[in-house]
């Protein structure tokens, strides 16, 4: 049978993940104890024993989504077995560590890096996010383009949902223009700032110094990237998709499509939440889904 694992991206945090991991298992806690010195601050006791607006914060929340997602594939190395992988958003460095294109450190570095870099964008450029529920990517598309300020269509989650990213003004116009075109619901998301936008433009040159100086290997398997949505395996291409991805759009709903049309029959999502389950469903509900959380 041929599996897919899928990882996910930021939002699926929640306290006291990866701790049952940490307390039965010898490789999870070295992992996570690696983890703190890379990192230099004891992430572990923030994701275990933290408040939900420690794990908010960007420089934690990826770096914790992360590290409760690849320590899960490597205490379960013996069952992990993909035919191709694919991440939302920050869930590709998973995959891609997942899939041996990085190491575990290579990995965990580029994930702080990236996360730094996109909070001091957000810092620079006040900016949100809203969902837009109930309305074809076409009609979200053409209205963003209309809008004179920066909103742009970012994560096309499954069809009927689409996430746009911009300045709080253009956000708010669209939202209303959307609403106005027979959107059932356009909600303004809590996130610090416009991911998959222009907006991200900074940070995505400060990530793509670090993917330079960084070694990939060839994957075990394809990675259905989000920018190009097709199961790559050349290290050079995966670099320049990672890169592209800060400003680029998350094509999730064409990437599991694409996956499932290269022959995936299971599903299979790996780290906190059941969210890309859900999504799942909505994208193709023949192909069987699975969610993988805990060592049990």
């Amino acid at each position: 049978m041929k599996k897919a694992y899928v990882f996910p991206g930021q939002g699926a945090q929640f306290v006291g993940m990866g701790k049952d991991m940490y307390e039965n298992s010898e490789l999870a806690k070295e992992l996570f104890e690696k983890a703190n010195e890379v990192l230099g601050f004891r992430i572990t006791d923030l994701m275990f024993d933290g408040t939900d607006e420690d794990l908010r914060q960007t420089k934690v929340t990826q770096p914790a989504v992360f590290l409760h997602s690849v320590i899960l594939t490597k205490t379960n190395a013996d069952k992990f077995t993909p035919s191709m992988v694919a991440g939302h958003s920050l869930g590709e460095f998973s995959a891609l560590v997942a899939a041996g294109a990085l190491d575990f450190e290579d990995g965990l570095r580029l994930v702080s890096k990236r996360a730094m870099a996109m909070q001091k964008a957000c810092e620079a450029a006040p900016s949100t996010m809203a969902a837009i529920i109930g309305l074809a990517d076409e009609v979200v598309e053409e209205i963003c383009a209309s809008i004179d300020g920066v909103v742009v269509p970012a994560n096309y989650n499954c069809p009927g949902q689409l996430v746009i990213s911009g300045t709080h003004e253009a956000i708010d116009i669209a939202c209303e223009k959307l609403t106005e075109a027979g959107a059932l619901r356009a909600i303004k998301l809590s996130v610090g700032g416009a991911f998959h936008s222009p907006l991200m433009d900074p940070a995505r040159e400060e990530l793509a110094a670090a993917i330079e100086q960084t070694t990939f290997k060839t994957p075990i398997c394809p990675i259905y990237q989000n920018v190009s949505t097709k199961g790559e395996t050349d290290p050079e291409v995966i670099k320049k998709n990672l890169v592209a991805q800060l400003t680029a759009p998350v094509k999730w709903t064409q990437s599991v499509q694409n996956m499932i049309a290269d022959g995936a029959e299971q599903v299979v999502e790996c780290g906190p939440g059941t969210v890309l389950q859900g999504l799942m469903r909505k994208i193709n509900k023949a192909v069987k889904g699975i969610s993988i959380e805990n060592l049990e």
